[in-house]
C-alpha cells in the first residue's frame, strides 16, 4: 500500500519498535488514506487523532504478535 511505511517486527527489526517508528508508520498511513501530506487546520484535530488512533492500534497489534522461530511473544512494556 505505502512504500514509506516498514515492518516494525522481528527479524525485520532486531529490537522491539520504538513509540516515535510506530507513529511515524501511522502518520504515512493516515496520508495516504487522506491524500493529505499536512492537514487545513480546520482538519488537523481529526487528522491528528487519526494518527493517535491508528500509533495505539499498531503498538497493541505488536505487542500481541506471536513470531515463531524462537523470538516469543512480544508483550508492551
Amino acid at each position: 500500500m505505502c512504500r514509506s511505511i516498514k515492518t516494525l517486527r522481528p527479524p525485520v527489526l532486531a529490537e522491539e519498535a520504538t513509540e516515535d517508528e510506530i507513529r511515524a508508520a501511522a502518520l504515512q498511513y493516515v496520508r495516504k488514506v487522506s491524500g493529505f501530506r499536512a492537514p487545513a487546520a480546520h482538519n488537523r484535530e481529526v487528522f491528528e487523532q487519526a494518527v493517535e488512533t491508528v500509533a495505539g492500534a499498531t503498538a497493541e497489534l505488536l505487542a500481541g504478535l506471536e513470531v515463531r522461530g524462537g523470538v516469543g511473544a512480544r508483550r508492551a512494556s
